[in-house]
């Protein structure tokens, strides 16, 4: 998530940049540095269509004051790029699940001990900053993971592939392609960074942002690739994971890969984000129901809804709706460029996780049960848009 998070582009041919090629910690320290001191500028959006140049310091003055922005510096192109009429519902989803005995079927699948395995690793490394060393590590141990499962599957001996996506600043994103009998794309996605809002080289383990999102969609493919139609190609549409580089840094790694999407004229039918998907603490403390988030701002309303009808399924918790306001993570990447797109979240958004973007954002606050009830619907959503006749 971004409410406090700092953001800093770096193509080297752009006002605001740094190419970094695997930088050591004392290189970022006197990047930032340099950066702090004044000399460099970056463009932002702070709301559709509002741009400003800024430097660094003042833009992270933006974010400690709650102030969402993309970083569009590198991409270039302001929101919407593409512009999406949601009230043509030129995508028809189902009006409600279809394939119950098979989502619950695989749902067994789904492991708590997994995901906080996966989660205990991911947040022993120092940073996930996307232009320190140990973010590109992080990102490398992620592919590693995704590799393992897809291979233990026989997925890649059919057509499935797994592709780091490169970027400018040092750490990749992560993309798992299971084609289906179309190009007809679902995408299910998490952000794979983390950061310090004090200073980006410090101690930043991330575990519930977006640690938690990473760890419960990559549950949910371990569950999905039982399926053989998905294995095999024979499902009707081509299902995507996207773990993405620098959400911290403005949504940049996802306005890459949406921008390359749109000119290469790819047909994604939906795409759903998780990010932050472990805290309850604030929720019952409040005396409020725990319940699945689901945002209705800067999103697609037919495609929210089929997300609502997965939930009434396949969840034991119903869900709240709830708003997180403009750039709020990478589900507005993809409505930037025109596709559907949804987002899910822990609580409502007044009982999220505060401790975000700091040294004590840890495992030790998460529950595991509630990230097992987004894994069910990540599981869910995945398999029945999969399967759907868009």
């Amino acid at each position: 998530m971004r409410s406090l998070s700092f953001l800093v582009t770096s193509l080297a041919a752009t006002v605001c940049a740094r190419s970094l090629q695997r930088p050591t910690v004392q290189q970022i320290i006197e990047s930032d540095e340099q950066l702090t001191l004044g000399g460099n500028k970056c463009l932002i959006e702070l709301s559709p269509g509002e741009t400003r140049w800024v430097p660094e310091d003042e833009k992270w003055e933006l974010l400690r004051n709650g102030i969402k922005f993309m970083d569009i510096t590198e991409d270039g192109n302001t929101y919407p790029y593409v512009a999406s009429d949601f009230a043509s519902n030129s995508v028809v989803y189902p009006k409600k699940p279809k394939h119950n005995e098979t989502v619950r079927s695989l749902s067994k699948k789904l492991d708590k001990d997994n995901m906080r395995k996966h989660l205990e690793t991911f947040t022993s490394f120092h940073t996930r900053y996307f232009r320190s060393q140990t973010g590109i590590d992080a990102a490398l141990w992620l592919h590693d993971q995704v590799k393992d499962i897809i291979d233990a599957s026989g997925a890649f001996n059919f057509s499935a592939s797994l592709s780091l996506f490169p970027h400018s600043w040092g750490q990749s994103s992560i993309i798992a392609r299971f084609p289906g009998k179309t190009n007809h794309t679902v995408v299910i996605g998490a952000h794979l960074d983390s950061i310090n809002m004090f200073l980006p080289f410090l101690r930043a383990p991330g575990a519930d942002d977006d640690g938690s999102g990473t760890v419960t969609i990559l549950e949910a493919l371990t569950a999905l690739v039982q399926a053989q139609d998905i294995v095999n190609g024979t499902a009707e549409n081509t299902v995507e994971f996207h773990w993405y580089s620098a959400e911290e840094g403005g949504l940049l790694g996802s306005q890459a890969i949406f921008k390359s999407y749109h000119e290469e004229g790819r047909d994604i039918k939906a795409m759903i984000q998780q990010d932050m998907t472990g805290y309850v603490e604030q929720t019952l403390a409040h005396g409020k129901p725990e319940s699945v988030g689901v945002i209705t701002d800067f999103v697609d309303p037919a495609l929210t809804k089929f997300v609502e009808s997965i939930i009434t399924t396949y969840c034991d918790i119903p869900y709240t709706l709830t708003k997180c306001g403009y750039a709020c993570s990478d589900h507005a990447s993809a409505s930037k460029y025109g596709y559907p797109s949804a987002f899910v979240i822990e609580s409502d958004f007044e009982y999220s996780d505060k401790k975000i973007h700091t040294s004590d954002d840890t495992i030790k606050y998460l529950s595991f049960d509630h990230m097992l009830q987004h894994a069910k619907m990540t599981l869910g959503f995945a398999y029945e848009a999969a399967v759907a006749e868009f």
